[in-house]
């Protein structure tokens, strides 16, 4: 055999890992522990490894230390991304487009940036691998302030000592940075020694307004009169745009992230749409550790994926003191605006801040449903073709022409509401060994008809719901209907301590349907499947209800264990242990109450 065929061979047999380039940044003048602004070396780095090796593996090596990455010499993007503020042009600091088989290694390195920098890019690529490196900004558009004193005569605080602030004429509480000031219309309390929101705040509105200076580092709010306020709480001042996630992976393939942490971003850690394959191992929102002084992680949830497929995989994560749910699974309804014909439509992004990206692609298998009722017609229809109408392509994009494979029932009519949701680009989801703790708003949200599996996770203090399936072509327009969840070995401490969109319990399966009485179909569960299975998992917890679940056809409660304890008083309105309104084959046994009688609500 001569040479190279037999490395031809090899190579369809082992892969290409000896043709695999190493690359030392720092020969390219990106050291660490520099206090120089290091975003122009890194751009031009960055063209010239592309060019060079694009179509060869190669892995990007950063030694440890911290890396500036200021917003002057940042590359410029116009991104459209899902569930977060339009606000383009954006800066973005690791933009990688296009650009197959490329690891960044940062080997336990610390990337920081500022202004409203997008962090890191993965556009149209495959097999992307960032790993062994954390994402943080010095000044974040949170600012935390602490309660000094509350005597009745307003709250007096001190703000953190990395905020950069000024108090305006109005008397309201300005922060600023890299190339933004803004003002915080809200706020979440977190307990200053526990490190939970404390209990009953939920969002505070305008906490420090007519402020007043009353010694040095001191301010006083005088119509700050919350008595839950108490000397040693931490306040975290928010604003409730989205500008940048900390990463964003759009189309892209076979997506690997380990070991990667974001400390802080001012969107959702992690963001994917219309992404096949990717997987988290040992990926955080989180803190610096239990020593961090910030009590306070991304500004919205710590990872999303819109329009999906293929399969999600999130292991031995940490998602803390985010601003939102620890996972958020779903895809996007259009809404029907108009009928050109039998076999077409246009159907449009209606969600805000969730337009401008592709929505589906031809062969894609598509369900019609019904807003109102939230029922899908009986058949899947297959696209022909998809056109942008109010942009010349998809990327900017609201309304879109789709011609169907077959002519629609004639009761789809401009006027009514129904939505369309491409089934094609939904994914399955293993979400396992994860711990979900002291962040606003609910643990995690599975949106998906495909297998979901939800075990061996720790929700500690999520706040709100820990676990919700949804849907809703209504307001959010996030699909859809879930078939086949497992929820196992999971532990649930203390949730529902604050009342937010969705808390009916610490498993909500809670379906947006604006005329439930007219509903014949049933939303979540059913199609041969067994629906949503919740079974060997313990619930610590000071209040009443646990399960409450709408519009489902298969539904089991088995080996489950309820431990009640008194750490907090008992509010909730849901008093019921279980609330089930419009379910139909449901299991409930074999489960440990801990000698306490549970209560039940059926209709």
């Amino acid at each position: 055999m001569r040479l190279p065929l037999l490395v031809a061979v090899m190579a369809l047999l082992f892969g290409n890992t000896a043709m695999a380039v190493d690359i030392n940044m720092s020969d390219y003048g990106i050291k660490p522990d520099r206090k120089e602004n290091q975003s122009a070396k890194l751009q031009k780095a960055l063209q010239k490894i592309k060019k060079k090796y694009n179509g060869t593996p190669v892995t990007l090596n950063f030694q440890k230390g911290k890396y500036n990455f200021l917003v002057k010499g940042t590359a410029e993007r116009e991104y459209f991304i899902s569930n977060h503020s339009q606000m383009n042009p954006r800066t973005v600091g690791f933009p990688i487009e296009d650009w197959n088989d490329v690891t960044i290694d940062g080997n336990g390195a610390d990337f920081y940036f500022s202004g409203h920098t997008l962090p890191v890019a993965l556009v149209r690529s495959e097999r992307v691998t960032l790993r062994n490196f954390s994402v943080d900004f010095e000044t974040p558009q949170i600012a935390q302030i602490e309660v000094v004193s509350n005597d009745g005569n307003g709250v007096v605080w001190r703000p953190a000592p990395w905020v950069k602030f000024r108090i305006g004429d109005d008397g309201k509480f300005y922060n600023y940075g890299d190339g933004w000031e803004i003002q915080t219309p809200g706020a979440i309390a977190f307990d200053g020694k526990t490190r939970h929101i404390v209990y009953r705040t939920s969002d505070i509105w305008n906490p420090v307004d007519s402020v007043v200076k009353v010694d040095k580092d001191l301010y006083r709010s005088p119509k700050w009169t919350d008595s839950k306020m108490v000397p040693g709480t931490v306040v975290a001042l928010r604003w409730y745009h989205r500008p940048a996630a900390g990463i964003f992976v759009d189309e892209c393939k076979d997506t690997q992230i380990n070991n990667v942490k974001v400390h802080y971003c001012e969107g959702m850690g992690l963001i994917a749409q219309m992404t096949e394959n990717i997987t988290l191992d040992g990926f955080g929102v989180c803190l610096r550790g239990d020593d961090d002084p910030r009590y306070f992680t991304s500004n919205a949830d710590a990872t999303h994926f819109s329009a999906c497929k293929g399969k999600i995989v999130s292991v031995n994560g940490l998602y803390e003191g985010m601003m939102d749910d620890a996972i958020n699974v779903h895809g996007s309804y259009l809404r029907i605006v108009e009928r050109k014909n039998e076999s077409t439509v246009v159907g449009r992004y209606l969600s805000p801040g969730y337009y401008g990206f592709k929505w589906g692609e031809v062969g894609d298998s598509v369900k019609v449903i019904r807003s109102r009722t939230m029922e899908n017609l009986d058949s899947v229809y297959v696209i022909k073709s998809i056109t942008p109408v109010d942009m010349p392509t998809y990327h900017g994009a609201k309304d879109f022409e789709i011609v169907f494979n077959a002519p629609l029932p004639k009761e789809v009519e401009c006027g009514k509401t129904y939505g369309l949701e491409n089934i094609t680009w939904t994914p399955e989801v293993y979400f396992a060994g994860n711990t979900i703790r002291n962040n606003r708003a609910r643990g995690t949200l599975f949106s998906t008809p495909r297998r979901t599996i939800v075990e061996n996770n720790l929700f500690d203090h999520t706040s709100g719901t820990a676990i919700l399936l949804c849907g809703d072509c209504n307001g959010w327009y996030e699909t859809g209907a879930c078939r086949d969840v497992i929820i196992r070995n999971n532990r649930f401490v203390n949730s529902l301590t604050n009342m937010f969109q969705f808390t009916e319990a610490v498993i909500s399966i809670y379906p947006e349907i604006p005329e439930l009485w007219r509903q014949v179909k049933y939303f979540h569960g059913g199609e041969g499947h067994e629906g949503v299975v919740i079974e060997n998992n313990v619930f610590e917890t000071f209040d009443n209800p646990i399960l409450y679940a709408k519009s489902i056809d298969g539904l089991r409660f088995k080996g489950n264990k309820i431990i009640h304890n008194h750490d907090f008083p008992a509010f909730h309105q849901n008093r019921f242990t279980f609330k089930l309104e419009r379910a139909v084959n449901v299991t409930i046994e074999d489960n440990d109450f801990s000698g306490e009688d549970p209560s039940f609500y059926v209709k």
